[in-house]
């Protein structure tokens, strides 16, 4: 029996590799003979510069930039083996984990420090850039990564706008004359998680406003504010970005992205699949495991179990999600390729507690459901 474990991080708790582990490690309680390969999976979040670095035979390297509160903090990225390639996470140094949850204000939140990351891979001389933008702790549609790579957007008397999402309903020019050159000769592949637009129900503000501290006021501001950065955009810089997949990824990061030249928007999953070579090691699997922390409808948006599962169904696998907790409408993944989805949460208990035990609880999860599909396996025979 082989068996490929393929998950993303669980956020704030366990790494993707981690993840893997523990899985693995409660499967071999039932089947100790089996063949377990495991490749920590990401989608453009939290674990893609640790799952590409060894795919790419690559060495990490570490600058400080500027966090999404205004500080200063150590982020790495990693570059491959030959030199072409840096792997970025916008999440290294725009994200969540970086801001205290008392702390969250996706209004004033700011995406500088991402700029500052692209520009110290550009300061390498490489001619690729692989960059994750999930996780982000911002809602300001990569303004600040703009103005980091030399963009200047200024209000209606031409002074620079603050930092944050908020600032941009006061954005009257856009202007990219002064963007690094450096960037014409560099082809950027995004790894974006979900494919929503950039404003509207489906926009940046309203699905992901919230989880960054945003309330019901909040997101309408935001969602404003938006909106008068793809209508100056349009008008600035011939493009249109409002509706466009992937534009509301990361607060809009999506949307600033494509003012840049050289920029594809391609789901994450993806790019970290052909890079780690998946569809190799899933076409002679037996069962295909994966994972996320919460699972929800949100999930068939380019997140990773749906995107591993997309893979192994080319090879008629199956495919179950351990996941750490399901949303009430996690059921549309069996749509998309999932066959089971196991929760493995084991107790109420505080979210401190909760994160703390995830390994215990991911192990005890896979152990479970190993010993299930045995139960079944002996039955059939049986039959």
């Amino acid at each position: 029996m082989k068996v490929v474990i393929a998950p993303d991080s669980f956020k704030e708790s366990l790494s993707a590799d981690q993840v893997a582990r523990a899985v693995e490690r409660g499967w071999r309680k039932v089947f100790p003979d089996a063949d377990y390969v495991r490749v920590p999976m990401a989608d453009g979040g939290e674990g893609t510069v640790e799952s590409l670095c060894d795919a790419l035979g690559g060495r990490l390297e570490t600058v400080e930039v500027t966090s999404p509160t205004g500080g200063r903090h150590r982020a790495q990225f990693a570059v491959s083996g030959d030199g072409e390639t840096a792997v970025l996470e916008m999440a290294a140094a725009s994200g969540l984990h970086l801001v205290p949850p008392s702390e969250r204000n996706p209004l004033t939140a700011s995406s500088y420090g991402t700029g500052e990351l692209i520009r110290a891979a550009l300061d390498l001389g490489v001619k690729r850039i692989i960059l994750g933008i999930g996780g982000s702790a911002t809602n300001d549609a990569g303004a600040g990564m703009l103005c980091a790579l030399g963009a200047r957007l200024t209000d209606e008397a031409g002074r620079p706008l603050a930092a944050g999402g908020a600032a941009l309903a006061r954005l009257a020019r856009l202007d990219l004359s002064g963007l690094d050159r450096r960037l014409h000769d560099v082809d950027i592949q995004t790894a974006c998680d979900v494919d929503n637009p950039l404003c509207g129900e489906n926009g940046a503000s309203a699905v992901f406003g919230p989880q960054k501290g945003a309330d019901a006021a909040m997101v309408a501001q935001l969602d404003a504010a938006l909106r008068r950065f793809a209508d100056v955009a349009r008008r600035d810089c011939a493009t249109d970005m409002a509706d466009a997949a992937g534009a509301g990824a990361a607060g809009g990061m999506g949307g600033g992205l494509l003012l840049l030249p050289q920029v594809h928007l391609r789901p994450g999953v993806e790019i970290v699949a052909e890079a780690v070579g998946l569809a190799e090691k899933v076409a002679d699997a037996d069962w295909v495991i994966t994972g996320e922390g919460r699972m929800d409808g949100q999930s068939i948006r380019g997140k990773t179990p749906v995107g591993v599962a997309k893979t192994a169904k080319r090879f008629g696998k199956p495919v179950i999600a351990l996941v750490g907790g399901v949303g009430r409408d996690y059921a549309a993944v069996y749509g998309h390729g999932i066959d089971a989805v196991v929760p493995v949460l084991q107790r109420i208990d505080s979210r401190e507690n909760i994160l703390a035990a995830a390994a215990q609880n991911i192990e005890a999860a896979a152990e479970n459901t190993a010993r299930l599909l045995k139960t079944a396996m002996a039955a059939g025979k049986a039959v």
